[in-house]
């Protein structure tokens, strides 16, 4: 008999390794490599050949690039207008999506009220590998769902699955989780690296030859990332993390990967007692402030992939007790922080190399993009002064390192959002001043940090 080889898989980075070391040089992560059993050769040395040596099929045939259907795919709604913003318009047939987030976060519940109310209409098959069937009509009796028409299965088995799906031949395929699922040929625990990576192979091979849409709930780690080989991510074709703390009700659905859609789309949920429900305004729940402005708080306008959102942001300067100043930032990059506090020190002459420095989104949004820095600085001379800003104010811009205030993609539009939430004035980039202000706010076009400062 062949001896069973075996390979050494990076869990972060996927690289491979015939022998096992303690740090992956790829990634230069510790501990990460675990032991993937391979198949084994096919007796008799390897493939029958065919023309030049090569095995497979010589009679298909190539397509010219120009010569490929460009018909518009039709999208299937999830009944969820948030969660179809962040796919990109809808479930497109064939293609496998991967659902993350911590535990708690309305993972599973986002998918069973999506599968119970499409089961209406559509053919759907719920495998669930953590909960027993009666706890999830539990769930769905908890939430008032209509629960006639879902197909049910409570499996482990990817072979059982596979089998089943091809009698029912469902539309939509639901798998909960797939660091629950194994193949009987791979010699691995469930959740494993090499049953994870199988497991979820012959789902989305099983997807793709039947044209069926495979929704996949999988775990994260400590960090927040997605638990499993980072195979995995490049096998599905979106890969969505659903994000929210234990003390909010609010939960933020963000794309990791999309090749159907915008990878930098946001859908807001709200967690109650019937399960998830859709936010259309994200920014009126961003923007609950109190009447009575308090020094270190303004309002800025973030781009999330096709809409702008008017968050919260504020600071708070103390004199620091400690020989290293402490910089915290919640909600935004911390060196990004450390950078435009030296930014201010140049070109604006405000010195806070003595002060603690404390920085939070309000709402819990983690704002990715360069629009902020303006905002959060101008935040830091509020607090630093003591003096509160009008609360009518809203604020975008990015900060370069020699001072000056950099245009952002989409200007007219963020203008456009605040103007429609009623604020009256508005500091942006000269570039992204509009030719006429929306009627009754007053835009402030500044070239330097000193122009913001002194617009105050």
């Amino acid at each position: 008999m062949a001896k069973a080889k075996s390979a050494f898989v990076c869990t972060e980075c996927g690289a491979e390794y015939r022998k096992w070391q303690g740090q992956c040089s790829s990634c230069q992560e510790w501990n990460t490599l675990s032991e993937v059993h391979l198949a084994s050769a096919r007796p008799g040395g390897g493939a029958a050949p065919g023309r030049s040596g090569y095995a497979g099929d010589l009679s298909r045939e190539v397509i010219d690039l120009g010569n490929v259907d460009l018909s518009e795919v039709p999208r299937m709604s999830s009944t969820f207008a948030e969660f179809d913003r962040v796919l990109g318009g809808g479930l497109v047939p064939g293609s496998a999506v991967l659902l993350g987030g911590n535990p708690g976060a309305g993972k599973s519940t986002l998918l069973l009220q999506t599968a119970c109310k499409l089961a209406q209409q559509r053919r759907i098959l719920y495998v669930t590998g953590e909960e027993s069937l009666s706890q999830v009509a539990m769930r769905a009796h908890r939430l008032q769902l209509p629960t006639n028409g879902l197909k049910m299965l409570a499996e482990t088995s990817v072979e059982t699955i596979l089998g089943v799906a091809e009698r029912e031949k469902p539309e939509i395929l639901v798998i909960d989780s797939i660091q629950t699922m194994h193949l009987e040929d791979i010699a691995s625990a469930p959740g494993g690296v090499a049953q994870v990576r199988e497991s979820a192979a012959a789902l989305t091979r099983f997807a793709k030859k039947t044209n069926t849409v495979l929704l996949l709930v999988g775990h994260v780690t400590k960090d927040g990332s997605l638990a499993g080989p980072k195979v995995l991510e490049h096998m599905i074709d979106a890969s969505l993390l659903l994000e929210g703390g234990a003390d909010s009700r609010f939960r933020t659905l963000r794309g990791q990967k999309n090749r159907f859609g915008a990878v930098n789309e946001l859908g807001v949920f709200a967690m109650l007692e019937q399960g998830l429900k859709e936010v259309k305004n994200p920014s009126a729940i961003f923007l609950s402030r109190q009447e009575q402005q308090a020094p270190g708080s303004l309002v800025m306008v973030v781009w999330e992939g096709t809409r702008p959102i008017l968050v919260e942001v504020q600071a708070l300067v103390d004199e620091s007790a400690l020989g290293n100043p402490r910089r915290v930032a919640v909600g935004v990059d911390q060196n990004r922080l450390a950078m435009l506090l030296a930014v201010l020190n140049r070109h604006g002459g405000l010195f806070t190399g003595d002060q603690d420095v404390f920085l939070n989104v309000v709402g819990g949004v983690k704002v990715l993009e360069t629009s902020a820095d303006l905002a959060v600085l101008l935040a830091v001379v509020s607090s630093l002064q003591n003096r509160a800003l009008p609360k009518e104010l809203v604020v975008f811009g990015e900060v370069g390192l020699s001072g000056e205030i950099r245009p952002v993609p989409s200007g007219q539009e963020r203008i456009a959002e605040a103007a429609k939430h009623g604020f009256l004035r508005a500091i942006v980039p000269r570039a992204n001043a509009p030719k006429q202000a929306p009627k009754g706010m007053e835009v402030i076009a500044v070239d330097k940090l000193s122009d913001a400062l002194d617009a105050l």
